[in-house]
């Protein structure tokens, strides 16, 4: 039987390396986070997953799907099918269809199973290995648990026997899931750290022996805590593996959880808020902010808000949210290479380049940009255009949004004159980069030339390295590989590229954009 390869929501089709390949995608994507691009022949920048649900040839639980990849073309018209807008692109160098193909045989390729399980039969059960724990379910796990006035001794208790159901099942174990306890009241407590235990028994005895503290209820407060303090590696949290908080309300908080939200955020935590006893109408009058869980919740898209009427009985609860915290896919507040990258563009605007070639740059710029998720708090990107001078054409800082850039670059205009790349490597080390050197983000460099500098690169771009960033060169016509090499970061093969033309720019975007994905994960290995 042919083989399957088990895919991400998130894989597109520039991430295949075949011609033709059947690959199995996994059920309840976020869709609306995945772009789409066409109807019937997609932009290779498109999600698969998203593009077959468009298509029609799976629904959102997921299946087999066969990906045929095609050469590009233009116009990529934008249409609403099966609850999936797809989106307007006006020229992509490679396209691919979407097609049914009967379930097959699974091959899953550094994917975890529960991603790449058929959607029919039944599978056998695999042992699970005590000790190693649920490895399709890693996580890093703080759950946040109330320990207020609000809840009282009584009820206080029953939330301990909720949360060491919810620890037993998730499979605890040197390679599942890790799991640490804090305790939200007047002042948070951090009660055990991911590294105390690894094993599921140790944890629901430290669980039972949680003392109740009593206190209001300071969620925020709490919240911001552990999103601070409590993932960190000497604290037992894992590189690479998303963090989530699961915080427990009964009622409502005594502070401002907003806050606290997007400081989780900032800092790639998955929050989700499971609330018991929502506020009466009678009550609603002292809630501060009545949006709490949607202000708090890392997306508000209903995923990562639980509820349940009362602490009793809840057995029924447990296997849905153990479920969800296993979903690696739904964790859209984990860092990414996508969402977690500063990407400043410098860009040659000397007379050799000339106006129609110039527009060439801007829309593999463009390309490059669309790729990535562009917010305040995640990517951003900036643009410097240079000759003999440096002009800062928008910085970091200055648009928030993907459209707001994409308007930003298409609004460039050429400047014309000579060429001192290492002058504007300097400037924008210093004055682009400079101000984000401490933020959460990578940062790259990618320089556009098309001949050879008139002053020294080495140094600058050695200086540019040595600050944390890193340089991809794109050269075009003139540009001499020497230059070009050395200007690019370490290994200078796989971040150097060259091309004749300036219409071969376009054919470079996805090598690009996988160079920065791989420099962004083995960064975090």
């Amino acid at each position: 039987s042919l083989v399957s390869t088990a895919i991400m929501c998130f894989t597109r089709g520039l991430d295949l390396r075949k011609e033709t390949e059947d690959v199995l995608c996994p059920a309840n994507c976020p869709l609306w986070q995945f772009p789409v691009f066409g109807d019937e022949l997609y932009a290779s920048l498109s999600s698969i997953c998203g593009a077959a649900i468009h298509r029609g040839v799976i629904t959102n639980a997921g299946g087999a799907v066969r990906v045929q990849t095609l050469p590009g073309q233009e116009n990529y018209p934008a249409v609403n099918a099966n609850g999936i807008q797809s989106q307007v692109l006006a020229r992509w160098a490679s396209s691919f269809s979407v097609t049914r193909t009967r379930n097959t045989a699974l091959e899953a390729v550094g994917r975890s199973a529960s991603t790449a399980r058929p959607s029919t039969g039944k599978r056998p059960k695999k042992p699970l290995d005590k000790k190693a724990g649920n490895k399709d379910c890693k996580a890093d796990i703080a759950f946040l648990i109330d320990g207020s006035y609000n809840i009282g001794q009584r009820r206080f208790n029953l939330q301990k026997n909720f949360v060491g159901k919810v620890a037993v099942m998730l499979g605890i174990g040197t390679e599942g899931p890790h799991v640490g306890v804090v305790q939200a009241s007047e002042h948070p407590k951090i009660e055990f750290y991911l590294k105390n235990f690894t094993a599921a028994k140790e944890v629901l005895f430290a669980i039972k022996e949680l003392g109740f503290r009593g206190g209001n209820s300071n969620t925020g407060k709490a919240l911001k805590h552990t999103a601070q303090k409590f993932f960190s590696l000497e604290n037992g949290a894992r590189k690479g593996i998303p963090k989530i908080v699961v915080v427990f309300l009964d009622g409502w908080p005594s502070d401002d959880i907003e806050e606290a939200g997007i400081v989780a955020r900032e800092f790639g935590v998955n929050v989700f808020i499971v609330s018991v006893a929502k506020p009466t109408t009678e009550e609603l009058g002292m809630v501060q902010d009545i949006s709490f869980v949607d202000k708090a919740v890392c997306r508000n898209n209903g995923f990562f808000s639980y509820q349940m009427p009362t602490w009793f009985g809840t057995t029924k609860y447990v296997k849905p949210l153990v479920q969800k915290l296993c979903s690696h896919e739904q964790m859209l507040c984990s860092k990414t290479c996508y969402n977690s990258v500063n990407i400043g563009f410098l860009i040659d605007g000397s007379s050799s380049v000339g106006d129609s070639n110039f527009r060439l740059v801007l829309e593999f710029i463009s390309n490059v940009a669309k790729a990535f998720e562009i917010s305040d708090i995640g990517s951003k990107v900036a643009a410097v255009q240079f000759t003999y001078d440096q002009r800062t054409e928008f910085s970091f800082t200055d648009y928030t949004t993907k459209e707001k850039v994409l308007s930003a670059i298409r609004n460039i205009r050429y400047m014309s004159g000579g060429t001192a790349t290492g002058d504007a490597i300097s400037f924008t080390t210093r004055n682009v980069f400079g101000p984000m050197k401490d933020g959460p983000n990578k940062n790259f460099l990618v320089v556009l030339t098309d001949g050879q500098s008139y002053d020294d690169v080495r140094g600058p771009a050695a200086a540019a390295q040595k600050a944390g960033i890193t340089v991809f060169s794109v050269g075009v016509a003139w540009a001499p590989l020497d230059d070009l090499k050395d200007m690019a970061s370490e290994p200078r093969e796989s971040h150097t590229f060259f091309t004749r033309e300036f219409t071969g720019l376009e054919q470079m975007v996805p090598d690009i954009i996988r160079g920065i994905c791989k420099d962004f994960l083995d960064s975090k290995q």
